[in-house]
């Protein structure tokens, strides 16, 4: 009953979020938005930050998440469950359609986990970066997939509530694993691999694993982010950049902080809106400027500087909850 209580809380907060978001499609819009990007940062943390591997081909999994997962909902976009209302039969064909995408995505991952993880630092950059791009070339090229023009029709399943139920899942998922025997062989072998090749920790099982996770919940972001575009096209929604923009996000939270990965996913994604919003208040024409070109700059400008006056991250290695418990513990 413990266990189960968060998740019980979180469905109830979640279910009046829903029912007072209705009437704002913009909040919607922006609440689903950050909610993927969060899930994207949290599942990169597990890699780039626990493990202390460095991917930067995390889109390609969130790619092959997106398509799979649209494609079989469009293959079940007909069918109804006769025993279950519309709208119920509708979100169990979603569920189903998510969970494609993400064993497909865990599947890639570990097909390329599996070979490349034995390699260290740049080397294992390249490879996923590879990766990313052959998955981009695959899709631009089968027109089963739409193609370069991408793919339309897409059913709108994805709701707040669902994006944000994935959302505590990945975080409870990450803080479970962290105080686990897995996450501690898993923050061993960011601290020093040799060591813990030499105390009996199997690294590149270890380490295939946490890709195998990661990616897993990249290819369900990717779902989620399908199924509230009208298309999905093979563009900048997966590409180079978008990965680089999660590895800003991991970066600049704190390389194995779960909360600092939250944080940074949520004010870079609202960053863009901050802007459009202060320019208007000022009395410019935002559509004279770009904010998606404005936005690649001061995400770099903001690495830059968090790198300078504080490498590691604005959380470090720390979590929200480890401030919580030390301000319960006594003073002595």
């Amino acid at each position: 009953m413990k266990s189960f209580l968060p998740v019980a809380v979180a469905i109830v907060v979640l279910g009046l979020l829903q029912v007072l978001s209705g009437g704002s499609a913009y909040f919607v819009y922006l609440a689903m938005l950050v909610g993927v990007n969060v899930v994207l940062a949290v599942s990169l943390n597990i890699i780039n930050g626990l493990t202390g591997q460095f991917s930067i081909g995390h889109a390609g999994f969130m790619a092959v998440g997106a398509y799979l997962s649209a494609v079989t909902s469009l293959a079940m976009k007909d069918f109804q469950l006769s025993f279950l209302p519309e709208a119920v039969s509708n979100q169990v064909f979603f569920v189903v359609s998510l969970a494609a995408g993400g064993v497909a995505a865990g599947l890639f991952g570990f097909l390329v986990g599996l070979p490349s993880l034995r390699l260290k630092g740049d080397y294992l950059a390249i490879v996923t970066l590879g990766f990313g791009e052959i998955i981009l070339v695959a899709v631009r090229n089968t027109p089963s997939l739409g193609g370069a023009l991408g793919l339309p029709g897409m059913p709108q399943y994805t709701t707040v509530f669902s994006v944000w139920f994935v959302v505590f899942l990945v975080v409870l998922l990450a803080r479970r694993l962290l105080f686990s025997p897995h996450g501690r062989s898993l923050a061993a072998i960011r601290e020093d691999e040799v060591a813990a090749e030499a105390m009996g920790v199997d690294t590149t099982s270890y380490k295939v694993r946490a890709f195998v996770v990661s990616s897993f919940f990249a290819g369900v972001a990717g779902g989620l982010f399908a199924h509230f575009q009208s298309i999905i096209t093979p563009g900048d929604s997966f590409s180079f950049v978008k990965s680089m923009e999660v590895v800003v996000m991991v970066v600049a939270g704190g390389l194995g902080s779960t909360t600092g990965a939250v944080v940074a996913a949520v004010v870079l994604t609202l960053l863009p809106e901050g802007m459009r919003s202060l320019f208007n208040l000022l009395g410019g024409d935002s559509d004279s400027l770009s904010i998606d070109q404005l936005r690649k700059p001061i995400f770099g400008l903001l690495l830059v500087i968090i790198m300078l006056t504080r490498p590691q991250g604005i959380f470090g290695t720390h979590e929200a909850w480890d401030w919580l418990r030390k301000k319960k513990e006594p003073a002595t």
